[in-house]
C-alpha cells in the first residue's frame, strides 16, 4: 500500500482548523486534524511534506513520524512543522486502524480501563468561531449559542455552572479568572482588588458545592514567576487539584522554583512540545500531571512516548482537548490506551455543539465518563455536509 495523494481542507468560519486526508491505492483515506494557523500547516504540508509522503507505505509510522519532525526548523516544537506532522500522524494511525479493521485504541495496545473519567472546560460556544483567538475576555463572552455557555457561566455564575455540571455526573471542572488581570497588568502584578475578584468563582463553588467538584486552574502562561506564587498560596485554600501553565514554560528551573512553593499539583501542558521538553521538567521535579495535545506534539507516535516518560516518573497523564472534533477523538482513542491516564479533558459547549456539525461521530459521554468508540481507525469522518461548504478550501498534493 501507498499513500498517492495528500489533502487538506478548511474553512472560513473554522479559520484555525484544517484537515488532512491522506489517499492510498487500496482506496482507504486516513484523517488527520491541527488546530492554528491553518493556511501555514497548508503550505507546509503541500510544500515541504508532501514530497516525503507520497509513495510511501503508511504503516510504517514510526519512519515516517521521525522523517516529518526532524527537519531543522522542526524540533522539540508546536510550530507550524510539528502541528502539520501531527495531523499527518493521526491520519497514518487512522489508516493503520482500518487496514487491521480495529479501534486506534486497540492499535495503541488495547483498552486499559472500560470507561474513562472527564472533566470539562469551562470554554463557550463562540471561541473557535473565529480566525483571532484572543485573551479570555475577548471570547465573546456573553453571546450564548446553547445551555452550556460555560466561560460566561464560571465568570459570573460559578455556583449554578458547578451545580449543573455535577447534575450530569461531571465532577471536574477548568477555569481561568485570573486571566483578566494577567492582561491587564501584563502578568507582571495583581492588586489586592483584583485577586478578590477572581478568587470569587473558587468561593461559590466550594459554598456551593463543597468538595463534590475539583477544580483545575488553568494560567495560559500569563504571569511572572513571583506573581504566580503569589496566586498559588491564596488559591491554596480552596484546594484546587491542579495549576496549569503558570508561568511560561520554558524553564525547568522556574516551573521547580513554583512547584517547591505549592502543594498543589503543576500541570505542564500542550504548548511542550516533543517528549524532551516534558523529559527536562520531569528530571527537575517540576510537574506532577503530564498534559499533551496529540494536534501539536507530533501526533499518537510522540504522544504515547510522552504518556510512557511520564509513567517512568510515577507521574499521571491528561490528554488535551480545546481544538476540533478529531483532535478530540484521538485524544480520547490514547486516553484509554495508557496506563496511567488520569482524566480526559472535554469542552460540553464543544461536543453537544460544533463539534457534531462537522465530524459523522462522537464518543459516548455519560454520567462524567467518555466510552470507547469502536469503530476501525479513529471511527469518524467528516460530515457529508463539509465537503458541500461554500467556504471550504481545498487543496491537494497527488504523487
Amino acid at each position: 500500500m501507498k499513500i498517492t495523494a495528500i489533502e487538506t481542507l478548511r474553512t472560513e468560519e473554522f479559520a484555525n482548523v484544517i484537515w488532512v486526508r491522506l489517499h492510498t491505492d487500496a482506496g482507504l483515506i486516513g484523517l488527520g486534524e491541527t488546530f492554528y494557523g491553518a493556511g501555514a500547516v497548508e503550505a507546509h504540508l503541500h510544500d515541504t511534506l508532501a514530497s516525503r509522503l507520497l509513495g510511501r507505505n503508511p504503516l510504517h509510522i514510526e519512519a515516517i513520524n521521525r522523517d516529518l519532525v526532524s527537519l531543522p526548523m522542526a524540533q522539540s516544537s508546536t510550530g507550524v512543522e510539528y502541528r502539520a506532522a501531527s495531523a499527518v500522524d493521526i491520519a497514518l494511525w487512522d489508516l493503520f486502524g482500518k487496514v487491521c479493521g480495529q479501534p486506534v485504541h486497540q492499535m495503541l495496545g488495547g483498552l486499559c480501563r472500560e470507561k474513562q473519567r472527564i472533566y470539562n472546560t469551562c470554554a463557550g460556544y463562540r471561541y473557535v468561531r473565529s480566525n483571532n483567538i484572543k485573551p479570555v475576555t475577548n471570547w465573546n463572552i456573553g453571546e450564548a449559542e446553547g445551555p452550556y455557555e460555560d466561560l460566561d457561566g464560571f465568570m459570573n455564575r460559578a455556583d449554578a455552572l458547578a451545580e449543573s455540571l455535577l447534575a450530569s455526573g461531571i465532577t471536574a471542572m477548568k477555569i481561568w479568572p485570573f486571566d483578566p488581570p494577567a492582561q491587564e497588568n501584563q502578568g507582571l502584578h495583581i492588586t489586592a482588588e483584583q485577586m478578590r475578584k477572581a478568587i470569587e468563582p473558587f468561593e461559590k463553588i466550594r459554598k456551593a458545592v463543597g468538595d463534590r467538584m475539583e477544580i483545575m486552574v488553568e494560567f495560559h502562561s500569563l504571569w511572572n514567576l513571583p506573581t504566580a506564587k503569589k496566586i498559588a498560596k491564596a488559591l491554596e485554600p480552596y484546594k484546587p487539584t491542579w495549576y496549569e501553565d503558570p508561568i511560561r514554560m520554558n524553564s525547568p528551573q522556574a516551573l521547580a522554583e513554583y512547584a517547591d512553593s505549592t502543594d498543589v499539583w503543576v500541570c505542564a501542558s500542550e504548548t511542550l512540545g516533543s517528549r524532551w521538553p516534558y523529559k527536562e521538567m520531569l528530571d527537575r521535579d517540576a510537574v506532577d500531571v503530564v498534559m499533551v495535545d496529540l494536534c501539536w506534539t507530533g501526533g499518537l507516535t510522540e504522544g504515547r512516548k510522552i504518556a510512557a516518560l511520564a509513567e517512568t516518573h510515577h507521574c499521571p497523564f491528561a490528554p488535551h482537548d480545546c481544538i476540533g472534533p478529531i483532535g478530540f477523538i484521538a485524544a480520547v482513542h490514547t486516553s484509554f490506551s495508557q496506563p496511567n491516564t488520569l482524566i480526559q479533558e472535554s469542552v460540553r459547549a464543544f461536543y453537544t455543539g460544533w463539534y457534531k456539525e462537522l465530524v459523522t461521530a462522537l464518543p459516548v459521554i455519560r454520567d462524567g465518563y467518555v466510552y470507547p468508540m469502536e469503530g476501525p481507525g479513529l471511527g469518524v469522518d467528516l460530515q457529508p455536509a463539509v465537503f458541500k461548504r461554500s467556504d471550504l478550501t481545498v487543496r491537494r498534493t497527488a504523487a
